[in-house]
Formats: structure tokens, C-alpha cells, sequence
């Protein structure tokens, strides 16, 4: 009876030490499902690989998005219309019947958009390595378009160097010139139309430049206002950060 009552006693004390090997892991996973690190103040250092990593994929997304077939003809955000001064040519057009003429120009400039669209992805990538840690921190703090912003002020420049000969050679390839040449000699003719000199190639190169910034804006409030656009503990950490302080 005392052999039964010894063994009997051993194996409960076996079973208690490997049920709490087993559920201390468990019961400290579940009491530390948020890492302290993701919950601190993030350092210098991953405020500046946060944030440039972010500014990396919202501007590669944007670029190949618009510069894909339809990015920017089927995007009623950024499709490349008339130019304002050139909205009564397409109204007159259509009109007299032209509608079909009005309709190449259109989607032949939204093609040489989205032919030049991809090509502004180097120029983002060098201007986000440019960044200097004060950039960083005004961008992370900044209002909800304030990496928008800042690309806007430092590559427009150097876009509209790179897009501009891309969509030349496009209007040319999609036959978009002919196309406006072929507009503007008609609406030129109606009697007591003031003349249009539109620059096709200026135009839709500042255009197309324009569309490319409204898709960061877009992609920039993302990863501010969507948690499950954090995709790594580091972005997590940094845009966490950035919420506590009010932005």
C-alpha cells in the first residue's frame, strides 16, 4: 500500500512538472503577443529604414500601376483628358460627329503616360537614399501628404526630364501627334473658333507627372491610416510611433 501511495505520488509530480513545461511557452506567447520593441520609441536608425522602406514600396506600386495597359486611361483619377483650354475642341468635335477622332486622341496620350510611367522609379529610389534623417522625421511626423509633397518639390525636375522624351517618342508611336494635328486642323477651320496651340508633348508629360503623385498620395494614406498595410515589425514600430504622436 505505501509502494502504491509512493508511485501513485511520483507520477502526479511527473504529470505537474510537464504540464508546466508544456504551458509556459504557450502562457508566455499569449502574455507577450505584442513585442515590447514594436510598443517603444523606435531609434534613429529605424525611423530612417521605416520610413524609406514604406516611401520605396508606395512609389514602386504607383509607378508600375499607372505604367501597366489602362494605368492611366482607366483611372478615373489621373486619365489624361483635353486640355482646358482645348475643351471646346472635343465638344465641338463631337458635335459635328468626330467623336471617334476625339476618342484616339485621348487614349493615345494615356498610352505614352503609361509608357514613361515605370521609368520614374529610379529617380524616386535616388531621392528617397538622398533623404536626410531631418527629411525623414518631417515626412514620418508630417501632415498625411508630406512624402507627396516632398517628391513633388524634389522630382519634378528630373521627371519631367526623364517622361518628356519617352512620351514624345510615344505620341509618335501611338500616332497620338497625328491624331492632335489631325483635331486641331479641324477645329481650326469652324468659323469663329479662337485658335488652339496646344504643346501635346509638354502637356501630357505634366499631366502623366501629375497622376503619378496622385497614386503616392494614395498609397502614402495607406500605410499612415491602414494598420494591415504595416507588413513588417519595423513599420509597425515606426508608423506605430508616429500615431502615438498624433499624425
Amino acid at each position: 500500500m505505501h509502494k502504491l501511495f509512493v508511485i501513485s505520488f511520483f507520477l502526479i509530480g511527473s504529470f505537474t512538472l510537464l504540464s508546466c513545461e508544456s504551458f509556459t511557452p504557450i502562457t508566455g506567447a499569449m502574455g507577450q503577443n505584442s513585442s515590447p520593441s514594436v510598443n517603444s520609441v523606435p531609434s534613429t536608425s529605424e525611423i530612417n529604414t521605416g520610413l524609406k522602406a514604406a516611401l520605396e514600396k508606395a512609389t514602386d506600386i504607383s509607378a508600375k500601376k499607372l505604367g501597366s495597359k489602362d494605368g492611366y486611361l482607366n483611372n478615373l483619377d489621373v486619365k489624361i483628358l483635353f486640355p482646358e483650354e482645348a475643351k471646346n475642341i472635343e465638344s465641338t468635335l463631337r458635335s459635328l460627329g468626330l467623336g471617334s477622332m476625339v476618342d484616339q486622341v485621348i487614349t493615345s496620350v494615356n498610352r505614352a503616360a503609361e509608357d514613361a510611367a515605370t521609368s520614374a522609379i529610379p529617380i524616386f529610389t535616388t531621392a528617397i537614399k538622398q533623404m536626410t534623417i531631418t527629411d525623414v522625421k518631417n515626412i514620418l511626423l508630417g501632415d498625411k501628404n508630406a512624402a507627396t509633397t516632398y517628391f513633388s518639390e524634389t522630382t519634378s525636375p528630373l521627371l519631367t526630364a526623364e517622361f518628356s522624351p519617352i512620351i514624345d517618342a510615344s505620341l509618335k508611336k501611338t500616332d497620338a501627334t497625328k491624331y492632335w494635328s489631325d483635331v486641331m486642323t479641324r477645329y481650326n477651320k469652324v468659323p469663329f473658333v479662337k485658335k488652339v496651340d496646344t504643346d501635346l508633348t509638354s502637356y501630357v508629360t505634366k499631366k502623366a507627372i501629375d497622376g503619378l503623385f496622385v497614386e503616392i498620395a494614395k498609397e502614402e494614406l495607406k500605410i499612415r491610416g491602414n494598420i494591415s498595410e504595416r507588413t513588417s515589425p519595423i513599420l509597425q514600430k515606426v508608423f506605430g510611433y508616429a500615431d502615438k504622436e498624433g499624425k
